[in-house]
C-alpha cells in the first residue's frame, strides 16, 4: 500500500517508515504537523494515512481533526488514527464517519508489530480497527436504559470484537467458537439494539455507537 506518516515525533516516525517498507508498503511521504498532512495528501493521494492526534503547533487535536478533513475531502483513503489516550469524543466522530477505511490505536499498540500491521492491512482493505481499550471505555460510557444492557455476556463479547472490525470468521477465531454461533450472536444484538436492516458496515460499527454515547 502507498502510505503517508503524520507524527511529530521524529524517532517514532522513522521507525514506523521503516517497518513500513521493510514490510512491503510504500511511505509516499511522512510529515510532522497536520497542515503538512493535508498537503501532502492532496498531492499524492495515498491508500493509507497513519495520523497522530496531538502534533503542532498546540498539540491538541490538530492530527484528528485533519484526518477527519481528509475522510470528508478524500473518503476512500483509509485513515488510521494513533492516541497515546483514548479520546472518545474522537472515537465516536471517527466512527460516525461513513462509509469503512477508518482505525483507531493507542500507541502502546504499535509496539505491538504484528497488531498494528493488521489493523494497517484492514483498514487500507476498506475495514476498521480499533484498539479494544477504546472500545472497553466507549462500552463503560453506557447507562443503564442503554440497549446495550439487554445483551448477554456472550454477546458483549462479540460486539467488543464488532466494534474492533474483525469479520465473524475472525471473530469466531478469537473467540473459540463456531462461525455460526457467531452470526446467530450478531443477529440477536441487531435485534436487541433495533438496528434496522440497512446492511453492510453501518451495522455492524457505526450504529452502535450511536447507543454507546451518553
Amino acid at each position: 500500500m502507498r502510505v503517508i506518516l503524520a507524527e511529530d515525533s521524529v524517532l517514532l516516525r522513522e521507525g514506523l517508515s521503516r517497518l513500513l517498507v521493510e514490510e512491503g508498503h510504500e511511505v509516499v511521504d511522512a510529515v510532522g504537523d497536520g497542515a503538512a498532512l493535508l498537503d501532502t495528501v492532496a498531492v499524492h493521494t495515498p491508500d493509507v494515512v497513519v495520523a497522530d492526534v496531538r502534533m503542532p503547533p498546540h498539540h491538541t487535536d490538530e492530527g484528528l481533526r485533519a484526518a477527519l478533513e481528509i475522510r470528508r475531502r478524500w473518503p476512500g483513503i483509509g485513515v488510521l488514527v494513533l492516541s497515546q489516550y483514548v479520546e472518545k469524543r474522537y472515537a465516536a466522530d471517527l466512527l460516525a464517519a461513513d462509509g469503512g477505511g477508518i482505525g483507531y490505536l493507542l500507541k502502546d499498540r504499535v509496539a505491538q508489530v504484528e497488531e498494528f500491521l493488521d489493523a494497517l492491512e484492514r483498514v487500507g482493505g476498506g475495514g476498521a480497527a480499533f484498539d479494544p481499550e477504546v472500545v472497553r471505555q466507549l462500552v463503560a460510557r453506557t447507562t443503564h436504559a442503554d440497549p446495550v444492557s439487554r445483551l448477554t455476556e456472550r454477546e458483549r463479547e462479540v460486539l467488543d470484537q464488532m466494534a474492533q472490525g474483525h469479520t465473524n470468521a475472525s471473530i469466531a477465531g478469537h473467540l473459540h467458537i463456531s462461525q455460526s454461533a457467531v452470526e446467530k450472536h450478531v443477529n440477536a444484538i441487531f435485534d436487541k439494539l433495533e438496528l434496522a436492516r440497512t446492511g453492510g458496515y453501518s451495522r455492524r460499527v457505526l450504529a452502535v455507537l450511536r447507543y454507546l454515547e451518553s
